[in-house]
């Protein structure tokens, strides 16, 4: 990486200096990945068999007058989509997902401007019995937003107004379908940020945020959404409106509600507003990429960067050798930092703070302990604001470098941190074993095995490329991958959510009163089953 600087025990402390505020460019979906023309794409109900996927005889086939009254209510042109040829191009963005993993039937999308038409909506679908999903931003891995038969999709993209803020206490009020990057972009202005930041933030929407409960990039230092979120606005199934739009940071007054809303993934009602506390915009931004020779010396930088960066600690990320060569091998607008060894790990520190002095004291020593302890080989420190865009590029683009890979089995595993990598090792044990991984033939039915994650929250990404899906590969890596995140007390869904991919596995991560308290809810909230059927929870 031309220009960055090199970490020596002895350069450290001269080579610091204060940075702009960390405003690296988001990444939306790439082009050459969005939404095809789907006519290619096997619908989710073909491509998954062991899924079992029966259309529900109970839900309603639209009718004629079904759409007129659809249209009465949201006559704003662009506002309703219909066809009767779910390939239709119009419907394909919201019949399949940014991976091509999951298509849908749907005839028909309805794009509500206010929380009023979201609720009439609901309330006719309740009364005829039509299914429907929610859709925001539609970036989610799992396929939780994406029709798997003929529901009705409700797209909150207009949606898209910030109702108000307060520039003491930084709480904000928005709607639904505000894309992510906009609302930071907005608050940025005002010298406050959003506590969530994602690789997607230029395509996904703060209400599907909510709904997925998402993780991303610096939970480590803000927490998580159910900490964040002060109050919603959701419409019930039966079109009901509950306004819980609170901006208190504390309320003891009987159940927290909004809770129940956050990682529901549109089974139990559509969120339309969003009250999230926002943190003060940081102005000194700090970024190294470190080279680190094993597992379990990523671990002990963890550890010393926690005891000593602390409060400054804004983020903590590692991707593995060959994550690195899937970057080089197929991403061109970023580069890889260069060193004359080629790493085993690397490690993305991030500090941020208000005092740029105080931090780069604390970052110094923090740097030059931990390459005249050994536990490092090597780093590069950011100069300028295009490096730090530039390193943290190379983590944000690993995705799509694994999207041009080939076709992509995402996992998304809670781990504890002693055994997270130790995970990737067996699972290559496991498929080489049964002649699916050979990294050295041109023929392996499986491409590549690569990982990358969050170590501040034991969230690991794995992800499995092969030319193609099929039923043998799949087999092999499920439930396997889930059979041993259970083993070691992990979670089979850190923060991509459950939808339709994780539902039949749910038994992994909760245990059977558990999972029949969760179907007691949704029964008692949505009693006809009309919101995101097929997905969530495992069939009885």
């Amino acid at each position: 990486m031309s220009g960055c600087a090199r970490l020596s025990s002895r350069s450290c402390r001269r080579l610091l200096a204060v940075r702009r505020p960390f405003a690296h460019a988001a990444l939306s979906l790439p082009a050459n990945l969005r939404f095809s023309s789907s006519a290619a794409i096997p619908y989710s109900v073909d491509l998954y068999p062991s899924l079992k996927l029966q259309r529900s005889l109970l839900f309603k086939k639209l009718q004629n007058e079904d759409l007129l009254h659809f249209k009465s209510i949201l006559p704003a042109p662009g506002s309703v989509i219909s066809s009767e040829d779910p390939n239709d191009d119009e419907l394909a963005p919201y019949n399949t997902d940014w991976m091509n993993k999951y298509r849908g039937k749907s005839t028909l999308v309805l794009r509500p401007q206010t929380t009023e038409q979201v609720s009439k909506i609901l309330a006719y679908c309740s009364a005829q019995n039509i299914a429907v999903v929610p859709q925001g931003g539609n970036t989610g891995l799992v396929g939780g937003s994406v029709p798997v038969f003929d529901e009705v999709v409700i797209s909150l993209g207009k949606m898209d107004s910030i109702r108000s803020f307060d520039n003491i206490s930084g709480a904000v009020i928005c709607e639904a379908g505000v894309v992510l990057e906009k609302l930071d972009n907005w608050l940025a202005e005002r010298g406050f940020m959003c506590p969530l930041d994602l690789g997607a933030k230029g395509s996904c929407q703060i209400g599907g945020n909510v709904a997925t409960n998402a993780g991303g990039l610096r939970l480590l230092r803000y927490g998580s959404l159910h900490g964040t979120v002060l109050g919603l606005e959701v419409v019930l199934p039966d079109g009901t409106i509950v306004n819980n739009l609170s901006t208190l940071r504390k309320d003891n007054t009987g159940y927290d509600i909004k809770q129940l809303f956050i990682g529901s993934e549109g089974t139990i009602g559509i969120i339309t507003g969003v009250s999230i506390l926002t943190p003060r915009r940081p102005t000194s931004t700090n970024v190294a990429v470190l080279s680190v020779p094993s597992y379990e010396s990523v671990t002990k930088t963890f550890s010393r960067a926690k005891n000593q960066l602390n409060e400054i600690l804004s983020a903590f990320e590692f991707w593995d050798e060959s994550s690195a060569d899937l970057v080089q091998k197929h991403l061109t607008h970023v580069r890889l930092p260069e060193f004359d060894i080629k790493p085993r790990f690397y490690v993305l520190v991030e500090t941020q703070g208000s005092n740029g002095d105080h931090d780069t004291e604390k970052l110094s020593s923090f740097l030059e302990g931990i390459l005249e302890d050994g536990i490092v080989e090597d780093g590069v420190l950011a100069q300028d604001q295009s490096q730090i865009d530039n390193m943290w590029g190379v983590r944000e683009g690993l995705p799509e470098a694994c999207s041009k890979d080939g076709k992509v089995y995402k996992y998304d595993i809670s781990l504890p941190l002693p055994v997270l990598y130790k995970m990737v090792e067996e699972i290559k044990q496991h498929l080489s074993g049964l002649g699916l991984y050979n990294p050295n033939s041109d023929t392996s039915p499986i491409s590549s095995i690569v990982a990358w994650g969050h170590i501040g929250d034991g969230n690991l990404h794995l992800n499995i490329t092969a030319p193609v899906v099929t039923q043998e590969i799949t087999s092999a890596i499920e439930p396997w991958v889930y059979e041993w995140s259970q083993k070691y007390d992990g979670s089979i869904s850190a923060e991509h959510g459950l939808g339709l991919m994780k539902a039949p596995y749910l038994k992994y991560s909760k245990s059977v009163e558990v999972v029949e308290l969760m179907r007691k809810l949704k029964a008692v909230l949505d009693p006809q089953g009309i919101m995101s059927p097929y997905k969530y929870l495992p069939k009885k």
